[in-house]
């Protein structure tokens, strides 16, 4: 039987103070519940509101891309400069240490391979697997003006149910056609869609034309893709740009794991991200 509370000093009830309450102050999820929010905040950080993803799922379409042809010599030793990494559960699971504390947004669709219409996808990944991982998030291929729109579309939103059922905050990936312009219109239609259609975050590609008005009219957090390779400089200028311009973080793959000095960018994009660094001062500090 547990111990009676029979000491005599009096209670403290604090009768006049207001119940505490911790607003959740992350763009349009103020209204999710405990674990959603919970979930979010590992990848996003509180006191900037901004994340810096390290993405590496590129082999679930396109095989072993350079830079991550053995993921556990090349991404696992930087990993924890990461806010958050983004992967498939097949790397995870072979690639990288359980006792890694970088939260995991795992990839959830795929199917086709770069022989193929990439548009063509299938939800990939089983919720429930999701959370056997400790994933914080999982992330999904929507491909707005695609031949498969309606399809990627639908894996969307039936990973959103997934989610919203088991607290799984579900990040869009707005993927852009061959024939398609990464214009600020085509991204202000494709990330209001996915977010109208629930998604909790988006991640989406900068256009130097018109990107605020991409990031003003999505109700959710944007987070910025870091795209083809570019020098070093030049990426970190367009990270400053689109965190100048709204966005709540960079999902960088290959302008981290192909540059000169993965671990070097990864801390420059951070102090870009994080501390509204200048771009020069960013590389030059992070040596």
């Amino acid at each position: 039987m547990p111990e009676v509370d029979d000491r005599q000093d009096p209670k403290e009830f604090h009768e006049g103070v207001p119940a505490s309450a911790w607003p959740f102050s992350l763009k349009g999820s103020g209204g999710l519940d405990w674990g959603m929010q919970n979930r979010l905040a590992r990848i996003f950080q509180p006191d900037s509101g901004r994340t810096v993803m390290l993405a590496v799922d590129h082999g679930y379409f396109q095989g072993p891309t350079t830079g991550l042809e053995r993921i556990d010599l090349s991404i696992a030793p930087i990993v924890d400069g990461a806010d958050a990494l983004m992967c498939t559960r097949g790397a995870l699971r072979s690639s990288f240490p359980s006792g890694i504390r970088v939260p995991v947004v795992l990839r959830a669709s795929g199917g086709p391979s770069v022989l193929k219409e990439l548009s063509n996808e299938r939800v990939a990944l089983d919720i429930e697997d999701a959370l056997r991982l400790n994933a914080s998030a999982v992330a999904v291929q929507v491909f707005v003006g695609g031949e498969y729109e309606t399809e990627s579309i639908a894996n969307m939103t039936r990973l959103v149910d997934a989610g919203v059922r088991y607290g799984v905050p579900v990040m869009a990936v707005t993927a852009v056609g061959r024939e398609m312009v990464r214009d600020a219109r085509y991204l202000r239609l494709a990330c209001r869609i996915c977010a109208e259609l629930g998604a909790h975050f988006v991640k989406t590609y900068y256009a130097a034309d018109g990107f605020e008005t991409v990031t003003a009219s999505c109700p959710v957090p944007v987070v910025m893709a870091g795209g083809r390779k570019l020098p070093e400089l030049e990426a970190l200028s367009m990270a400053a740009a689109a965190i100048e311009r709204g966005a709540a973080g960079v999902d960088m793959g290959r302008n981290i794991f192909q540059s000169e000095d993965p671990r070097r960018m990864l801390r420059a994009v951070r102090a870009v991200v994080h501390d509204n660094a200048a771009p020069g001062d960013a590389w030059a500090g992070a040596s």
